[in-house]
């Protein structure tokens, strides 16, 4: 996944585009061992060929790698420098297709989170406005999603929706990552999509709270201290690599890899743990809200 840190802020910065190609990545790595074995058939480097095309020796690589999204201009021209018979050019269309598929599973911003939430072993949510994708049903998304404005499409609410119940898959692998979340107890009373659609959410919830290696809290609304006052968070751990903070707010998101500022969003979830109900507490509380209709 190719990034670089910012030296001020410590957050990730994107420098290519593997993050966005996440769903066709076979697709584009197919067509770049194409572009590759034409381009060394015709004896030609990847400085050559790119200066044949008029484009740089780093993007030929990127493209050859699969890191970057063969552009219809780029296929075209290649297909003429190395005489591939229209072999590369008929793709350009079907690449393009394939690309705004893509852009429409997840919005942009959200991108990168993905990359790492499939990667995770450790997961920790603290949730104030809705109940935290991992855990949501097929109609409470879809009616958060209709909800969106300026309005979606549907071909893009089935797509979101469709994202949203695969990144569920995480919860059922083996061996099973850590997860935790801690939810405002505001979001348990809000029946987004009417109470049907809620009812089988806090069902739905139950059930994963009583699933081994899954802890849901919620934080009451009569604590007169809160530690979470700042707005949702999210500590997600990748195998292999440091934790890393993620906060969003509007169609803006910020993956925060700096140690400091990691470890105070860190003490911050372990006060909220501790000022929330116990998960045996929490349950109750759920079942009650679910007896008061």
């Amino acid at each position: 996944m190719g990034a670089a840190r910012n030296s001020e802020s410590g957050d990730v910065v994107r420098t290519e585009l593997p993050e966005d190609l996440t769903e066709v990545s076979d697709f584009f790595r197919a067509i770049g061992k194409q572009i590759k074995l034409l381009r060394e058939q015709a004896g030609l480097t990847q400085k050559q060929l790119g200066e044949r095309i008029g484009y740089g020796e780093q993007l030929v690589s990127a493209v050859e790698r699969g890191l970057r999204t063969p552009q219809p201009e780029f296929l075209v021209a290649v297909d003429k420098a190395l005489n591939a018979g229209g072999l590369l050019a008929i793709a350009a269309d079907d690449v393009m297709k394939a690309r705004a598929k893509t852009r429409l599973r997840h919005p942009a911003w959200f991108r990168g989170y993905v990359s790492l939430e499939d990667v995770s072993v450790e997961t920790h949510d603290f949730a104030t406005l809705d109940i935290p994708g991992l855990l949501q049903t097929e109609a409470h998304a879809r009616a958060v999603y209709a909800m969106r404005q300026p309005a979606l499409s549907e071909e893009v609410i089935d797509m979101r929706v469709a994202a949203r119940m695969a990144r569920q898959e995480v919860l059922t692998r083996w061996p099973r990552g850590m997860f935790s979340w801690v939810i405002d107890e505001s979001v348990l009373r809000r029946p987004l999509g009417g109470w049907d659609v809620h009812a089988a959410q806090l069902r739905h919830l139950l059930e994963i709270g009583r699933t081994r290696g899954m802890v849901i809290q919620v934080l009451p609304l009569d604590r007169a201290e809160h530690a979470g006052m700042g707005g949702p968070f999210i500590l997600i751990t990748p195998k292999g690599r440091a934790q890393h903070g993620y906060i969003e707010v509007q169609t803006s998101s910020r993956l925060i890899t700096d140690p400091d500022e990691v470890q105070v969003m860190n003490a911050r979830y372990n006060i909220l743990r501790a000022q929330a109900y116990s998960p045996e507490e929490s349950l109750t509380l759920i079942e009650k809200i679910l007896g008061e209709r």
